[in-house]
């Protein structure tokens, strides 16, 4: 039966760092900053975000010398065509603006008038001001500045009272701007919480029915093991909270698998200490093998439901 037990255990371990090395490449996750529209009307709209920065990642500044990136972002695709007259007015448009705070327009452009929605999910500027830009009557709607919050920040802007009309140029090479947006942080805490314990639940009951497989059946036994998973696990979720929150998935996993070691330590030395009618050997296998699944079990959750964490 131990050896059973034993090669049980062996088998998930070796998922999990299978598992992991795949989820810790290089092509994962980057940071994001994500603005949902709120009545916006169906005009015709371009946006961007200009950065303080002359360079985000791949994003730059036109130099003047080099090919100017034509890419305009359309719902999940991206329509790029060299010959698109249309994608090439917008991007000159978008560089001829004159921001009052010198940010810099970095050659990224979303059409969001369909979609409701800006996502810039690779190195997007960590201060920025977001620019829209409708075609129709030349004019641009510009916002105040602000930072990225979190790994993956979220923003809504109701655009109720925003109206677009033509504008008279002053001058032949003035800026056409009509009006200003407020951008609001919008995080979602409320999921964020039911996630998490959700996670501990799930954990709890996932090492709860392992103890009954390694014939931990005694009311004593079943109460010590639920109250150090409990406060294991609370401890361990709200940490990974924290760290997935400021840092994203790969740091996450990172440190999941470095604190599911501490937990398993943690775990094997209280059981050794309080379980004294099974063997030390029984009680350490139990603490690995349910920190393994459940820490297989945690990356998988992640991976197909990433919501979740």
């Amino acid at each position: 039966m131990k050896k059973k037990l034993l090669k049980i255990a062996l088998t998930v371990m070796a998922f999990c760092l299978i598992f992991t090395f795949n989820a810790s490449a290089d092509t994962g996750p980057k940071p994001s900053v994500n603005i949902t529209f709120h009545n916006m009307g169906s005009e015709k709209c371009y946006a961007t975000l200009l950065s303080d920065s002359d360079s985000s990642g791949p994003a730059r500044a036109w130099n003047g010398k080099e090919a100017p990136d034509y890419y305009v972002w359309e719902g999940d695709g991206v329509e790029y065509n060299e010959d698109d007259s249309l994608h090439k007015d917008i991007w000159q448009k978008m560089a001829d603006y004159t921001d009052s705070d010198g940010y810099y327009f970095l050659q990224r452009i979303w059409r969001v008038d369909e979609t409701k929605e800006l996502k810039w999910t690779y190195y997007p500027p960590d201060t920025f001001k977001l620019l829209l830009y409708y075609p129709k009557t030349d004019t641009f709607v510009s916002s105040g500045i602000y930072e990225s919050y979190a790994f993956d920040s979220y923003f809504t802007v109701n655009m109720e009272g925003i109206t677009i009309a033509e504008v008279n140029h002053p001058q032949e090479n003035s800026t056409p701007l009509c009006g200003t947006v407020t951008a609001e942080e919008s995080y979602d805490y409320k999921w964020e919480a039911i996630s998490l314990l959700a996670r501990i639940l799930i954990t709890i009951l996932l090492e709860t029915g392992i103890a009954l497989l390694f014939s931990y059946k005694t009311k004593k036994e079943l109460t010590i093991i639920g109250i150090v998973n409990i406060v294991t696990q609370i401890i361990l979720n709200v940490a990974l909270n924290i760290i997935n929150y400021q840092d994203g998935y790969m740091a996450f996993t990172a440190y999941y698998i470095f604190l599911e070691i501490v937990v398993f330590a943690l775990e094997a030395a209280i059981y050794c200490a309080r379980l004294k009618s099974k063997k030390k050997s029984r009680n350490i296998l139990y603490a690995l093998t349910s920190n393994a699944i459940s820490f297989g079990v945690g990356l998988w959750l992640a991976h197909i439901i990433p919501g979740i964490f």
